[in-house]
C-alpha cells in the first residue's frame, strides 16, 4: 500500500513539474510585479503585506480559479478565451495607468491617501491582479496537464502547482522587501568587509526597487497584451495573433532569443495600446456620470511616493 501511494505521489509530483515548466515566464512576471506594491510601506508592515497577498493568492488560486477552470474545462471551454480577454485588458490597464504616470499624468482624488498608503486598497489591488496572473499560470499548467490523468489525480496536480507557485513568488518577493534589513544588519557587522558589503545593499535598494517597478510593468503590459492577442484569434478574430505570429516567422532565422523579444515587443506595445483605448474609455465615462475615477492602488500622493518608499526601503 505505501508503495503504491509513493508511486501516486511521484506521478503527481513529476506531472506538476511538467505542467508548470511552461508557466515559468509568468512566474517571473509575478514576482516582478508584486513587489511595487509594498513599496512605501514600514518595514513592520512589509512581510505582512506580503503575506496577506500570498493568502489571497492561495484563495484566487484555490477557491476561483481551479473549480472553475475545471469545470469550464468539462463543460463550457469556449468560455475561458473570454475570460483570458478580461484578464488580459485589466493587466492592460493598471499598466497603462502606470506608464501615465511616469510621464506625468495623474488623476483622481487622493484626499484620503495624504499620509501614506492604504493597506487594504494595495493588498485588493495586488490580489486582483494576482488574479489574472494565476489564472493564466494554472490555465497554461491544466493544458499540459496529461489528459489521461483522472480528475483526483488533475485536481492534485493542480493543488500542487498552485502551491508551488504561491511559495516561489512569494517567497521571491519577501526576500526582495527584506534585503534592506539584511544590509542593515550587515552594516553593524565588526568586519569592515561586511559593513561596506551591507551599506552597499542598503544604499542599492531605492534603484532596486524603481527597476522592479518598471520590469513590473513592462511584464503586465506584455503579459496582458499577449493574453488579448492569443485569446481573440481564440475566438475567432484572428489578425492580431496572425500578425504576432508573422513578426515570430520573420525573425526565426535570427535565433530563439531574438523572436521572444520581438513577441514580448509586439505584446507589450498592444497592451499600452489596448490599456491607453481603456483608461480613455474610463475618464469619459467617469466624466459623464459627474466622477473623477481614481486608479491608483492605495498609492500616496504623486508628489511624495517615491521619496516615502526610498526612505522606508533605505531606513530599513
Amino acid at each position: 500500500m505505501s508503495v503504491g501511494l509513493l508511486a501516486v505521489v511521484d506521478d503527481i509530483l513529476s506531472a506538476a513539474l511538467k505542467a508548470s515548466a511552461k508557466s515559468a515566464g509568468v512566474v517571473i512576471d509575478d514576482a516582478a510585479v508584486t513587489p511595487q506594491y509594498v513599496q512605501g510601506l514600514s518595514p513592520a508592515r512589509e512581510l505582512p503585506v506580503v503575506g496577506r497577498i500570498a493568502l489571497g493568492s492561495l484563495a484566487n488560486k484555490f477557491l476561483i480559479i481551479i473549480p472553475i477552470a475545471l469545470l469550464l474545462t468539462a463543460f463550457a471551454p469556449w468560455v475561458l478565451p473570454w475570460l483570458l480577454i478580461v484578464g488580459g485588458a485589466y493587466l492592460c490597464f493598471e499598466g497603462a495607468e502606470k506608464v501615465l504616470e511616469w510621464f506625468g499624468f495623474h488623476h483622481g482624488g487622493h484626499d484620503g491617501d495624504e499620509g501614506g498608503r492604504d493597506e487594504k486598497r494595495l493588498v485588493l489591488g495586488a490580489v486582483r491582479t494576482d488574479l489574472i496572473l494565476s489564472t493564466e499560470i494554472m490555465l497554461i499548467g491544466l493544458s499540459n496537464v496529461d489528459p489521461d490523468l483522472d480528475f483526483w489525480s488533475r485536481v492534485a496536480v493542480l493543488a500542487v502547482i498552485a502551491l508551488a507557485m504561491t511559495a516561489l513568488v512569494y517567497g521571491a518577493v519577501a526576500l526582495l522587501v527584506k534585503l534592506d534589513d539584511v544590509g542593515l544588519k550587515m552594516a553593524k557587522s565588526s568586519s569592515a568587509r561586511v559593513r561596506h558589503t551591507g551599506m552597499r545593499i542598503v544604499r542599492s535598494m531605492p534603484g532596486v526597487f524603481r527597476v522592479i517597478s518598471i520590469i513590473g510593468t513592462i511584464a503586465m503590459l506584455w503579459v496582458g497584451g499577449h493574453l488579448v492577442l492569443a485569446n481573440l484569434g481564440e475566438v475567432g478574430w484572428h489578425a492580431p495573433v496572425d500578425l504576432l505570429h508573422a513578426v515570430e516567422h520573420a525573425l526565426e532565422p535570427a535565433g530563439a532569443v531574438v523572436v521572444w523579444i520581438g513577441d514580448t515587443l509586439v505584446s507589450a506595445i498592444a497592451g499600452v495600446l489596448i490599456g491607453l483605448v481603456i483608461v480613455g474609455i474610463t475618464l469619459v465615462i467617469g466624466k459623464a456620470f459627474g466622477r473623477n475615477w481614481t486608479f491608483n492602488e492605495g498609492h500616496a500622493p504623486a508628489s511624495g511616493v517615491e521619496g516615502q518608499g526610498d526612505g522606508a526601503v533605505s531606513a530599513g
